[in-house]
């Protein structure tokens, strides 16, 4: 299997869409939001606008139709850059309330996943944060950017999903390795991360249908779309 003796989520991504197994039947596909028989394409360049006329070069770690992915394992956090950096993009004050970003002196936080939403802004697509279930921390810093985004359409089409829930119907020999290589288990249940999505919920009808979406996932069945606000 590719990339088998890598532990990072690159390697991850790689081994889960490059099996023909996860997108065939469609419900991968679906549950993400992507369009269907759609071939994975990996480090794509999304040459995001910047002020001064040029592009980018920004590289997302997946598009999948119109659907863009940044996917974490062991990284610590989704990194952070100087802010002349994310303010020389074109779109920036646009998209963002940059003063209640998630921001420390001269550095915004979380910069993979600004330069992501503002891709998916200019791509006229939609952007999810591919994350693992064990990492309710990463969910948190995902949530405090979404409610910086201005465009209402815009954060409709953001969301989250985690590794546990996007590999439920791959094929069982790829589920078993997942499980050894990474840990990765679609059986378990991780209540930190069910709670992240229940305290950012907007509404409370929102709220439920999360908690029976991640009931569903604890059993091994389908957990329904990602959390979004």
């Amino acid at each position: 299997m590719e990339l088998d003796t890598c532990t990072s989520s690159d390697a991850l991504l790689m081994n889960v869409f490059c099996h023909p197994g996860v997108l065939r039947n469609g419900k991968t596909s679906a549950f993400l939001g992507a369009e269907p028989c759609t071939s994975p394409c990996f480090g794509f360049k999304a040459r995001v606008p910047l002020a001064s006329g040029r592009s980018d070069r920004t590289e997302v770690d997946l598009r999948l139709g119109d659907l863009l992915v940044e996917a974490k394992l062991t990284e610590s956090n989704f990194q952070s850059s100087r802010k002349e950096i994310l303010l020389a993009y074109r779109d920036f004050s646009e998209v963002f309330d940059q003063e209640h970003l998630p921001q420390t002196g001269d550095y915004f936080l979380s910069y993979q996943l600004l330069r992501n939403v503002l891709a998916a802004q200019a791509l006229q697509c939609s952007f999810c944060a591919l994350i693992d279930a064990r990492r309710p921390d990463l969910a948190e810093a995902w949530y405090k950017v979404i409610k910086c985004v201005r465009p209402a359409e815009l954060r409709t089409k953001l969301k989250i999903a985690t590794w546990q829930e996007v590999t439920q119907w791959a094929p069982p020999k790829l589920r078993a390795f997942l499980a050894v290589k990474y840990g990765i288990g679609v059986n378990e249940c991780y209540g930190d991360f069910a709670a992240v999505r229940l305290r950012h919920c907007s509404s409370l009808g929102e709220a439920l249908v999360t908690s029976i979406s991640f009931i569903g996932f604890s059993l091994g069945m389908h957990s329904g779309l990602a959390a979004l606000l």
